[in-house]
């Protein structure tokens, strides 16, 4: 008896898996969704940051804002 070979099934491209998965993904209920965000790890956006905490800890609020994020934070640095 002779064995039949099978064929391998092309691999998928990136963007066809996308496709499924989107697919998949919306026969569950889902929507895609994106969003632009800020991107933390810029040196402009550091140096803003730094910039607007340096501002902050000059105000006649500082200790009670800084109280207040304590206050409510999960962290605890003690």
């Amino acid at each position: 008896m002779a064995t039949a070979k099978r064929k391998r099934a092309k691999p998928l491209t990136s963007r066809e898996k996308a496709r499924t998965y989107r697919a998949r993904k919306r026969a569950q209920g889902m929507r895609l969704m994106q969003r632009w965000i800020v991107d933390t790890r810029s040196p402009a956006f550091r140096a803003e940051a730094r910039r607007q905490c340096l501002l902050a800890n000059q105000s006649p609020h500082a200790a009670e804002d800084q109280a207040f994020v304590d206050a409510i934070s999960e962290f605890k640095f003690d």
